[in-house]
């Protein structure tokens, strides 16, 4: 059985709706942050850098969010997330999973961390922030989901920054994503994560 190494209030929700989706137990092992909301000393024992999510399976330890969604699908066979290989689609959804860390997460956490720190966000933050969140409402299009196929691998790698921000009332200008957010959140598999491991966004 896979272990997940999972951080209170943290992207490992993830991990855990994918698996919910999948109808695949698993072994949890949480971790509370620190009064400074800072992973605990003990994550750095699992993984170098002290990341979560981290899985164990078969005597390997994998990190990073899309890695592990992508492991996943592969190990138990699930052609539901993604649009069929090779097509137009497919590629379309690897680059938006790609992008939630690679691109988008940066320019969210510049205006996350003074907002959560109570601080005015600086305007050239702001600014790259509504760039992205436009860029995610056109990507949604027509909706309800990112992809026509229904709830991706992207939809999930991406609710982790849209809870924070909306927790922080930083969607409030973006009705569109803001709205797309409300659905994600009822989906079963979501539903399921946050009932056992609690919320992805602090309180």
């Amino acid at each position: 059985m896979i272990t997940l190494h999972a951080l209170q209030y943290s992207r490992a929700i993830r991990v855990l709706w994918l698996l919910s989706d999948l109808g695949q137990p698993c072994e949890r092992v949480d971790y509370e942050r620190t009064p400074e909301f800072r992973a605990p000393e003990a994550l750095s024992r699992v993984h170098p850098l002290g990341k979560s999510p981290v899985i164990e399976d078969d005597g390997q330890k994998i990190a990073e969010s899309a890695t592990i969604l992508r492991y996943l699908v592969e190990k138990y066979g699930d052609d539901s997330h993604r649009p069929p290989p090779g097509t137009p689609a497919y590629w379309r959804h690897e680059s938006l999973l790609d992008y939630v860390e690679a691109s988008f997460a940066e320019v969210a956490l510049a205006a996350i961390l003074p907002a959560f720190q109570g601080k005015e966000i600086p305007e050239e933050a702001r600014s790259a922030l509504d760039t992205h969140l436009a860029y995610i409402a056109d990507e949604i299009g027509a909706g309800p989901l990112l992809c026509d196929s229904g709830l991706t691998l992207a939809d999930i790698q991406i609710s982790y920054l849209l809870a924070v921000l909306d927790r922080l009332g930083l969607l409030e200008e973006h009705r569109k994503v803001q709205a797309y957010w409300q659905r994600l959140q009822q989906q079963p598999g979501y539903i399921a994560a946050t009932e056992a491991a609690g919320p992805m966004a602090p309180p």
